[in-house]
């Protein structure tokens, strides 16, 4: 029988708001490097002068990083402690980011690319401590809601790094579109590669200090042992016993498809924007700049909605919201295929606010009843964030190709988040009535 004693942020009697507040600070900074990456795949694409597809490995190292940690963490995480994952993980956070100083100083993308596998084992680490971590914070009744209360200030993170990128990156950069870039020589693209590297490695290395004095400070404080009981590591039983679960077993594949379309959304909103505001007579730079600031306006309806959802899953079943925001979304992704114009535009944006409640949600439903088990259960979830490695660079590729089925490349290339959204809808359909 439930504790009459826990609640939200309840747990056998005790107050869990401070451990809560420090916890939950670390899911804006994951956000923050989630966000200021995206714009990234066009940055670096002009900066290298490389293709789109070469410019998506950024989210291949980045998603990357999350799959090969992710059990190796929970292996952490289940010898030590929750606590230790997370400490783990700013501490890895911190190390990547600092090392786009060196990146910078030697040059060559490769390098920039190992700094963002290993800046986001970091996240790996944080993502599989801090979701099951908060989940324990309290009531198995109200987990999921207090999981998707934490995951609201994960977007306040993202769109901070949003505004970043663009102020501090974008409208940094050197003015020349890539056309022009590609008839410079080699010296003189050089000279401006060497500029551009060091805008955009600044805000990087000044997150990792930040990253440090958050460590000190979870460091020093005391936290709670919530889901420490076991030390164990029994890794292959586990897994089958957790993927026995047919709740668990499709939610892993759900957040597979999630993940890839929001970081697909978020990505190409730069592209997808850039075209249609170059076709109203606007300058390479200017537009992306301004697609930017479409994303920062998709953010904030994100961050909107998840507060919206948070307080309606007091009274609507989680599977059922799945099902209606994932149908949302894909009448939504629809407008973005279909119009060539700012309308679909507007669309991508509206996408946004479908999004708000599916990863917390998808993952709540997955963990539940999984006790100590949710600390392997939750790498697996992570592991799914894979799919935001996978499907971009698709996207990337069909992007390339200019147009396709007669309409747009960039356009076409959407049918894949339809796709996402598609299975997303069909779990929420399946775990209504659970």
């Amino acid at each position: 029988m439930e504790n009459h004693k826990d609640g939200l942020l309840r747990l056998d009697g005790v107050s869990m708001l401070i451990p809560f507040i420090l916890i939950t600070s670390c899911f804006a900074l994951w956000g923050f490097a989630n966000d200021i990456t995206n714009p990234m795949v066009k940055a670096f694409s002009k900066i290298f002068r490389m293709s789109v597809t070469d410019g998506a490995l950024v989210q291949v190292a980045f998603y990357g990083g999350y799959f090969a940690m992710a059990f190796p963490a929970a292996m952490f995480i289940r010898r030590y402690s929750y606590k230790a994952g997370v400490l783990m993980g700013l501490g890895l956070y911190a190390v990547g980011a600092f090392l786009f100083l060196p990146a910078k100083e030697i040059g060559v993308y490769p390098f920039f690319l190992a700094a963002y596998f290993i800046l986001t084992c970091g996240l790996s680490f944080l993502e599989t401590s801090c979701n099951p971590y908060i989940l324990s914070m309290g009531s198995e009744a109200t987990a999921t809601r207090r999981l998707n209360m934490a995951q609201c200030f994960n977007p306040c993170g993202s769109i901070l790094g949003m505004f970043v990128a663009m102020n501090f990156i974008q409208a940094r950069l050197d003015p020349r579109d890539s056309s022009e870039r590609m008839l410079l020589d080699e010296a003189e693209f050089n000279l401006v590669k060497d500029s551009d590297l060091s805008v955009l490695v600044t805000p990087y290395v000044a997150i990792a200090a930040v990253i440090a004095v958050m460590f000190v400070v979870i460091l020093m404080v005391r936290m709670p042992n919530n889901g420490d009981r076991s030390h164990d590591i029994s890794f292959l039983p586990t897994l089958r016993r957790i993927f026995r679960l047919r709740y668990y077993r499709e939610g892993v594949i759900a957040q597979f498809f999630y993940v890839g379309a929001q970081i697909m959304c978020w990505t190409f909103i730069i592209q997808y924007g850039t075209r249609v505001f170059m076709n109203e007579g606007m300058g390479e730079q200017q537009a992306e700049v301004l697609s930017q600031q479409y994303n920062i306006i998709a953010m904030a309806l994100f961050i909107c909605s998840r507060f919206v959802c948070t307080y309606l899953m007091k009274w609507l079943n989680p599977g059922l919201m799945l099902l209606i925001f994932g149908s949302i979304a894909m009448v939504l992704v629809v407008g973005v295929i279909s119009f060539d114009s700012r309308l679909g535009l507007y669309c991508l944006v509206g996408v946004s606010g479908c999004m708000s409640l599916m990863f917390p949600t998808i993952y709540g439903i997955a963990l539940e009843g999984l006790g100590d088990d949710a600390k392997f259960g939750a790498a697996g979830l992570i592991m799914a964030i894979l799919g935001g490695s996978v499907l971009p660079p698709l996207q990337a590729a069909v992007i390339d190709m200019d147009t396709v089925w007669g309409m747009p490349a960039v356009n076409a290339s959407f049918v894949l988040p339809f796709i996402c959204f598609v299975v997303v809808a069909a779990y929420g359909f399946r775990m209504r009535k659970a």
